[in-house]
């Protein structure tokens, strides 16, 4: 069976519904272009209500995604393990007037899968995704790199044929 492209949020959760599925790089345009690259992301949504009424998505999205190390511009391999709960709002003044620190989305007809998975990943990233310990190879050649004023110097330093 395939994967639900939308759902009904609220009807989701009440019938305790699951969708479950692996996304490409090319469904998910945001990580994409934030330079991001993975073979695939498995993912689940499920759904339910909790003992106070309030409807909810239980989301899951696990592998590994390629960031680029912002120490060495390297590769940085970035193992994903997402889980998280989401309640659903009916309206956004429900949104806006909660006073507590739960995760909250508005309750759509039309709730993209995709979106509610990307949105969970990005808030998963590191904001500065870098390695441990770089690798001493890529650090040596980042350092090498010589600059065009040592170019010019050398240039200036060189005897003139006249």
């Amino acid at each position: 069976m395939p994967h639900p492209a939308f759902i009904e949020g609220l009807q989701f959760a009440r019938d305790g519904h699951t969708a479950k599925g692996r996304l490409g790089l090319e469904s998910l345009e945001r990580l994409a272009g934030q330079g991001c690259t993975a073979a695939g992301l498995d993912y689940s949504v499920s759904g339910g209500v909790d003992g106070d009424g309030a409807a909810f998505l239980l989301l899951r999205v696990s592998g590994d995604l390629e960031l680029v190390c912002q120490r060495c511009l390297g590769k940085l391999v970035f193992p994903l393990d997402v889980d998280s709960r989401v309640e659903l709002a009916k309206d956004w003044d429900e949104m806006l007037n909660a006073e507590d620190d739960v995760e909250r989305v508005l309750a759509e007809k039309d709730m993209s899968v995709v979106a509610l998975v990307e949105d969970e990943v990005i808030l998963a990233l590191p904001m500065v995704p870098r390695h441990e310990r770089c690798d001493k190879e890529q650090t040596e050649k980042k350092a090498v790199r010589t600059s065009p004023f040592d170019v010019l110097a050398g240039l200036k330093s060189r005897p003139s044929g006249r």
